[in-house]
Parts: C-alpha cells; sequence; structure tokens
C-alpha cells in the first residue's frame, strides 16, 4: 500500500512539473507563465518530496524533506511576485486578452513610482528623517 501511495505521489507531481514545463512554453505572457509555474511546480515537488519522506522514513530525511517543503511553500510565491512585478516594471508585454491592468492607473513608467491608490495630503507630505542618506 505504501508503494501505491509513493508512485502515485511522484506520478501525479511529475505530471505538474510537466504541466508547469508546458506552462512557460505555452502561454502568452510573462504573468499568466508565472502564475502557472509557480502553483504547478510549487505542488509537483511538495508531492514529490512527500513521496521521498514516506520512502525514507528515517527522522533526519523526513525532517530534511519538509524543511523543502516549507522553504518551496513560502519563497515560490514571493519570488513569483517579485518577478513578476519587476516585468512589469521594465516594460514586458501584456497579453491582448487581458482584461484589466490594476496596475496602470497607479504606476508612472517615466519616473517609476507607484502609488498605492490611498493618498492623502497628509501622507504625500514626508518629513526628513534621521535615518535618511543625505
Amino acid at each position: 500500500m505504501i508503494e501505491l501511495l509513493k508512485e502515485g505521489f511522484i506520478l501525479v507531481g511529475a505530471i505538474f512539473m510537466l504541466l508547469a514545463a508546458l506552462g512557460i512554453v505555452r502561454l502568452p505572457d510573462l504573468l499568466t507563465r508565472m502564475h502557472a509555474t509557480t502553483k504547478a511546480a510549487t505542488l509537483g515537488a511538495t508531492l514529490i518530496m512527500l513521496a521521498v519522506a514516506i520512502h525514507f522514513a528515517q527522522v533526519a530525511v523526513v525532517a530534511r524533506a519538509f524543511g523543502v517543503i516549507l522553504f518551496i511553500m513560502m519563497t515560490a510565491p514571493v519570488a513569483a511576485h517579485v518577478i513578476g512585478r519587476a516585468g512589469y516594471f521594465v516594460g514586458s508585454k501584456l497579453w491582448s486578452g487581458t482584461l484589466k491592468d490594476e496596475l496602470r492607473p497607479n504606476y508612472d513608467p517615466l519616473t517609476h513610482e507607484l502609488k498605492s491608490g490611498r493618498e492623502t495630503e497628509a501622507n504625500a507630505r514626508r518629513e526628513p528623517q534621521e535615518t535618511d542618506p543625505s
């Protein structure tokens, strides 16, 4: 029974990794590619690491496998967000079928200033702080 569970985790994990690779090749723009690869690759790697933990069943290996899973789950979404945001700021083209661009009204490509949309007069005035470089 354990062998079937391990084989299932590895097979499904490999399928998700394949889907991530196909997402890179087939999807039309940076943001949709980042979305597909982050979700599918994270799930695929997690399932494969679960199979590794079940296969070896030693405390040291299981702890490392769960450490890898935790690391991937914590860093992959943040890295994808940062890469996607940087791609948007350097001007990568959005897919022609994109329906909504929420950053466009708040981003100035000339100054690279991004407003939150919640600016007030008090927030706009910034007083120099002691920690600011001179």
